[in-house]
């Protein structure tokens, strides 16, 4: 009996350990995130403060989801979906489509993804069928306002994250699904370096340049271009538009190549793309770690990862209220509650 009642009370404080652990090893990733930007930037020159703002964003928008999903794990998220909704009800030009031009594109859908995937684990926290149900029909109405608004993969990336919050209603185990998570990401960004690189075969790269546009075929190349001239430093944070042939030459262009990873490898080097690559890791490594439902972590995983599709294809993560929103979906989604989760919300441990 007293070697049970030992583990009891030694169980509880490894988990605080871990997840301490957890959070000091993205404090010290976010930082090193910071610390590189500064670092590049004074060798290159350019202009790191925007490298800066989206750590401090992600990093504030973490704690705050921690703090607000402990006190308050129903209504905060809903409250998030309903903030999101509104962002991107404010500025339907920064819809995703296919014929859009490159501009900030994917801010909308950004948002109304990070919307759903709040709904869906407000719904997986709510207790009562009835509430689950109302969430669950406001994660829809947000895929429904994406296609009214003309944004196509932002009512894909809602629909998509819905179809997996659904999904995981059975499953007891999270590892699977993480791991699902962090290939389907390692696959997008594989694509796109593969395109980028001009390596896939024509029959696959002809569809996808129909889709993506050349215009920002083109710049891809240039940013890999680039990161082949500075593979370690890069060109310096915010440098890639005076380093770029192709913005020199077209007076359209906003001067971003129009994908996270390979913006930050022309920028900031391999360095600096290990660590956004990272960055990503601990947020699925600390949903792994969550002391929340697994489908509430999975509604939260889906969504950061229909993100990150978006993010390889666009510069959505370059606004803040994007960074902001992914740090506080994190934050909600490994929070621990004061009170206990319903039983239906599948179990509170790792599997």
């Amino acid at each position: 009996m007293g070697s049970t009642g030992t583990a009891a009370t030694a169980g509880p404080a490894g988990a605080h350990e871990r997840r301490s652990a957890s959070d000091a090893t993205g404090g010290a990733l976010l930082g090193a995130c910071a610390v590189w930007a500064l670092i590049t930037a004074a060798v290159h020159g350019g202009h790191p403060e925007g490298v800066l703002l989206a750590v401090l964003a992600l990093a504030a928008g973490y704690a705050g989801g921690r703090i607000c999903g402990a006190l308050l794990p129903v209504a905060a998220p809903c409250a998030g979906a309903l903030a999101g909704l509104g962002l991107a009800l404010a500025a339907p030009r920064l819809a995703l489509g296919p014929t859009s031009p490159l501009g900030h594109t994917g801010a909308t859908a950004a948002l109304l993804i990070l919307a759903t995937g709040a709904a869906c684990c407000a719904a997986w926290a709510a207790r009562t069928p009835a509430a689950r149900l109302v969430l669950r029909l406001l994660a829809a109405g947000i895929a429904g306002t994406a296609a009214a608004l003309g944004s196509v993969v932002g009512f894909a990336g809602c629909a998509l994250v819905l179809l997996c919050s659904l999904a995981v209603a059975r499953m007891r185990g999270r590892t699977l699904g993480i791991a699902g998570l962090a290939t389907a990401a390692l696959l997008m960004t594989g694509v796109s370096l593969a395109i980028a690189d001009d390596a896939l075969p024509d029959g696959l790269t002809a569809p996808l340049e129909g889709q993506l546009g050349r215009q920002r075929m083109l710049l891809w190349r240039d940013a890999l271009g680039l990161a082949g001239q500075e593979p370690v430093l890069g060109v310096g944070p915010g440098r890639f538009a005076e380093t770029s042939p192709m913005v020199a030459t077209d007076v359209l262009s906003d001067g971003k190549p129009h994908s996270a990873p390979l913006q930050q490898i022309s920028e900031q080097g391999l360095v600096g793309a290990a660590l956004l690559a990272a960055v990503f890791c601990w947020l699925l490594f600390a949903l792994w770690r969550s002391p929340r439902s697994t489908q509430v972590v999975l509604s939260a995983g889906a969504a950061l990862t229909v993100l990150t599709a978006i993010a390889v294809v666009g510069n959505a993560l370059s606004m803040t209220t994007v960074t902001t929103g992914v740090g506080l979906l994190a934050g909600i989604a490994t929070a621990r509650p004061l009170g206990d989760e319903p039983p239906e919300g599948g179990v509170r441990h790792r599997g």
